[in-house]
């Protein structure tokens, strides 16, 4: 059998009829740009989050660049993040004139480590982004508490983690603003590009609203110079549908996890861990091999789709090989990134599909 890496196919067909009647309802009413749709997805998602604000925009690399300018950051100012996310975290912040400083990460996990967090910390610091990698919370309460007693802005990067739970609080609350993208593949998918700034400043939320919508928040009156970067009411209108699924969809995704950890508890691969007081929702299901390219090449040559995210740290592309690291170098994310595959993952992923991706590397393992 053939097992797709993402298999939205399966997902849109469950929620077809809904999505072709929403599409319909946003062509009836020929409001394609910030129309109602939009405003009560806006509504709905930051209710959803726990929050008073949420400003649809183009991508979740746009949301994350938006609420810093939002925030007053900019030229002369670092903002800390990690050095193994996925490099837009990393664009973002340059996008808003500012400098990357990156942490390494957890022994036992993928996300920022907050013991290294203080050490990065200089005057020029102006905000921290914590990556809720892969599904996976940070430690918000000691990054808060660290960022508290620094003055710091906290933007969450939940990009791959809507849903997820820390100490049964939503991701989207945690911070003074969190950012999320609707890339199609993640969690909650849009049919194209989009992403979301949540937030409860009421401030910062009005200045990402005018920075998204060209400077504007009274048409042809432009008092900043802003960025055409607006989540667009169809997108918003499919988005609404999904947003309804989207607890049973992770519910799904923890239960494909739970029966990948159990089929290879005792094979000898690195596993996912799952921070105490948290709820990984598994957008990606990461294991850990020494030998990962052979393993890569072994499961594709069995039609077993998968991916590696990311092959690099964030200071080995080139536009960031001389960013400051904490460490120097950050050589845990730089010897994990050797190491990570991802499996096949997405709600619908069979009982079938996960017993041959387990056997698959069972197969390798007493093979090689």
């Amino acid at each position: 059998m053939t097992i797709a890496f993402v298999d939205l196919a399966t997902q849109h067909a469950q929620v077809k009829t809904e999505i072709v009647d929403a599409v319909q309802r946003v062509l009836n009413t020929g409001q394609f740009i910030l129309g109602g749709e939009l405003q009560a997805f806006e509504e709905e998602f930051a209710e959803y989050c726990g929050t008073r604000h949420c400003v649809g925009v183009g991508s979740g690399t746009d949301a994350l660049h938006l609420a810093l300018r939002a925030f007053g950051v900019g030229p002369g100012d670092e903002v800390i993040t990690a050095a193994n996310t996925f490099i837009a975290t990393a664009f973002a912040i340059c996008h808003a004139g500012a400098t990357p400083v990156l942490v390494d990460i957890e022994a036992d996990g993928n996300n920022m480590d907050v013991r290294q967090l203080e050490r990065a910390i200089t005057p020029k610091t102006k905000a921290v982004i914590p990556v809720h990698l892969f599904g996976q919370p940070a430690n918000m309460d000691a990054i808060r508490e660290i960022a508290g007693e620094h003055g710091l802005i906290v933007v969450e990067d939940a990009c791959q983690a809507h849903g997820a739970l820390y100490r049964g609080i939503r991701i989207g609350s945690l911070g003074d603003a969190a950012c999320f993208s609707f890339y199609p593949a993640k969690n909650l998918g849009a049919l194209g590009d989009g992403g979301a700034i949540v937030t409860n400043n009421d401030q910062v939320a009005e200045q990402a609203r005018i920075l998204r919508n060209c400077g504007q928040s009274i048409k042809n009156q432009h008092p900043v110079v802003g960025f055409n970067s607006r989540l667009d009411t169809l997108q918003a209108a499919v988005l609404r549908i999904k947003l309804r699924h989207l607890d049973t969809w992770n519910k799904q995704r923890r239960n494909a996890a739970a029966l990948y950890n159990k089929l290879l508890a005792d094979s000898g691969i690195g596993l996912p861990h799952e921070q105490q007081g948290t709820e990984h929702v598994y957008h990606l299901f990461v294991i850990q091999h020494d030998r990962r390219d052979e393993l890569h090449s072994y499961l594709s040559s069995h039609d077993i789709a998968c991916g590696t995210h990311y092959p690099m740290a964030i200071h080995e592309q080139p536009p960031f090989a001389n960013v400051t690291t904490v460490p120097d170098g950050a050589p845990l994310a730089i010897a994990r990134s050797r190491r990570i595959l991802s499996l096949p993952m997405s709600p619908d992923i069979t009982e079938e599909a996960i017993h041959e991706v387990a056997s698959a590397i069972k197969s390798f393992l007493s093979t090689s």
